[in-house]
């Protein structure tokens, strides 16, 4: 069974039979209304964002798999703060988190992590936050980073 793994970033909701995904898949065979249906469905809830989106083809039957990753930090960031995009300097801020958003947003991203450790995904999402000129609980996310290894938030963090 030889199989096909296509990878592409899609806007939640929005796959359509062109690009990216027409060009990608295009020489397979494939009925593109059901894909573009089926990925559109399970990616709605992310509305607005980039979603990554994994299709796994069997090139002899046609059948195929979607699996829907998570977006990327910065937007799941940008998402909670109703915020277009990051500031290109982060010395000016675009908006605060509450430190439980932050947490939520590491435990989306904790199965995509290279750690199994949530305090750990937690800071990543801090430093996301920083760079893109958000404060955390109305502080520099580099002191909250401080306080996550000091033990401040880990009644937060089930620790």
């Amino acid at each position: 069974m030889p199989k096909k793994i296509v990878r592409v970033l899609i806007e939640g909701g929005k796959a359509t039979p062109g690009p990216p995904l027409g060009p990608a898949l295009g020489g397979l065979g494939l009925n593109m209304g059901q894909i573009v249906k089926e990925i559109n469905e399970k990616t709605s809830s992310y509305s607005g964002m980039r979603v990554p989106v994994e299709i796994e083809v069997d090139t002899e039957t046609k059948k195929f798999e979607i699996r829907v990753g998570t977006p990327p930090t910065s937007m799941l960031i940008l998402r909670e703060l109703k915020a277009e995009k990051g500031s290109s300097d982060a010395s000016k801020k675009i908006g605060n988190l509450k430190m439980e958003t932050v947490v939520n947003i590491a435990k989306m991203k904790l199965a995509s992590s290279n750690t199994p450790e949530l305090k750990q995904v937690v800071k990543q999402v801090l430093g996301t936050a920083l760079s893109m000129g958000v404060t955390v609980e109305g502080k520099d996310p580099r002191e909250v980073q401080r306080e996550v290894d000091s033990g401040a938030w880990d009644k937060l963090l089930g620790g």
